[in-house]
């Protein structure tokens, strides 16, 4: 099942605390599609992400071994925790249907996309990634799209 989730309405949706969103993924690359997935997450990540202490701007998801693990987000140490306290850095394991993971693990090494995550979240309890499967701007791209967006908020300062 597939879920596509709209990052403007998340706050709105019951159920749903948005902890971090990655606003320079819809800057830097092409969004195709979008995924829901859950986190395996050490005690102590809970607690850091609950007070939204994580940073997913230069992270990634790679595919290994039939497996989808999250790459390159930083969930800071929690502030009360001991000794058994969680690597800020590590790896951490995504929940996926086995046939999406096949489905992405293809789109990935055939037409050279990427997995990014755009935002975490917390739905009815459970810490959940979405994930876009993207494609990489062009410097050109990313001129256009700033172009466009500046005429857009010239067109709505003149109405209003």
């Amino acid at each position: 099942m597939l879920t596509f989730l709209k990052v403007g309405e998340m706050g709105q949706e019951k159920g749903k605390k948005l902890v971090a969103q990655n606003r320079k993924a819809r800057h830097d690359y092409f969004i195709e599609e979008s995924y829901e997935a859950g986190m395996v997450l050490k005690g102590t990540e809970v607690k850091a992400l609950r007070e939204g202490r994580v940073n997913i701007k230069d992270g990634y998801a790679k595919i290994r071994d039939g497996e989808i693990f999250l790459l390159e987000v930083h969930i800071s140490p929690y502030a009360f925790g001991n000794r058994f306290n969680h690597d800020p850095l590590r790896p951490r394991k995504l929940l996926m249907h086995k046939n999406e993971i096949h489905r992405l693990m293809g789109k990935v090494q055939e037409r050279g996309f990427s997995l990014i995550p755009l935002t975490i979240y917390f739905s009815h309890g459970r810490a959940k990634v979405e994930l876009a499967l993207a494609k990489g701007k062009k410097l050109y791209d990313k001129r256009e799209t700033l172009k466009r967006k500046a005429m857009e908020r010239e067109v709505e300062r003149s109405y209003s």
